[in-house]
């Protein structure tokens, strides 16, 4: 990947984090994003907009362009040649917590990575989105999973499948035996394809985000609900903040090479509980998610 290439694909993932920011805005209707400019120490930075509301209680919209001198452990730890080589990464990323239990939350990601410093330079695109409901409807998660085959299939009959299937291992909780969610897409250290191709993929996920999530929050928003669901709601939330504390890649790799905490940490919701031993009442709603959370087949 060369540099005009590396400029293209910034240029383009700072266009999406506008996009996506304007038609959140649009379905929210009482509040903005407000952006927090910040500076990366060896080069580059972000945009941080946060935007909280009747619908959201929190929905975060990241774009940076970070440089290193050399990649932190989470970057080598599965690619040991590449220890020492510096970096240069650049991406969007997004989690949304609505207010309402009965919309799901949501987060995506796209992502461009090269290696910097060395002969044997790599890059490598990644990114995805998946869907982590606490109140499941089957129309809605059905619909989410079309959504992401579409937007997959012009690049290959066997794309969807293998990045569902990603998707449903890496947001795995290995020490609850669940997933976090219903899944969606996830892939990385995409560049076999060549970096026309790959550029067109994940601008495709890009554009996949919106078309999936908005008809379900449109659908949900105004479903009425209790205190009982709200509670429950922040009860599931812990989940959320264990897998992006212990397990995510990105949350890591953000803070061992030196990005803005309060920016990389932006994904935890606002309002969270922890239960000890908690058990939902066998039949009841609460119970329902639990029968939600490990792979399945949803088209």
């Amino acid at each position: 990947m060369n540099d005009s290439q590396f400029k293209a694909v910034v240029e383009y993932l700072k266009a999406l984090q506008d996009t996506l920011c304007k038609s959140l805005e649009k379905i929210e209707k009482s509040n903005s994003f407000k952006q927090d400019a910040w500076h990366h120490d060896n080069g580059g930075g972000g945009r941080t907009r946060v935007m909280r509301g009747n619908l959201f209680e929190s929905a975060g919209v990241n774009f940076s362009h970070v440089l290193g001198d050399e990649l932190p452990g989470s970057a080598t730890a599965k690619r040991p040649e590449l220890t020492g080589a510096g970096f240069e990464a650049s991406g969007v990323s997004l989690v949304i917590h609505p207010n309402n239990p009965y919309i799901p939350t949501s987060h995506a990601n796209v992502r461009v990575f090269r290696t910097t410093g060395n002969e044997n330079n790599k890059w490598w695109f990644g990114g995805g989105f998946d869907l982590t409901p606490y109140y499941p409807f089957d129309e809605d998660i059905v619909h989410w999973h079309k959504t992401a085959k579409a937007a997959c299939d012009p690049f290959g009959n066997e794309v969807y499948t293998k990045y569902k299937t990603w998707c449903d291992e890496y947001f795995f909780l290995k020490h609850r035996q669940e997933t976090r969610g219903v899944g969606g897409l996830f892939f990385d250290d995409l560049n076999e394809w060549g970096f026309d191709k790959s550029f067109a993929f994940i601008q495709a996920i890009g554009s996949a985000y919106i078309d999936a999530y908005l008809p379900i929050i449109k659908k949900r928003k105004d479903t009425p609900y209790l205190q009982k669901h709200k509670s429950f709601q922040k009860y599931r939330r812990g989940r959320y903040v264990e897998f992006n504390l212990v397990y995510d890649r990105g949350t890591l790799f953000g803070l061992q090479s030196g990005g803005r905490t309060e920016s990389i940490l932006m994904s935890l919701p606002p309002e969270v509980s922890f239960r000890y031993n908690y058990q939902p009442e066998t039949g009841s709603e609460e119970a329902r998610i639990y029968d939600y959370l490990r792979p399945r087949d949803w088209i």
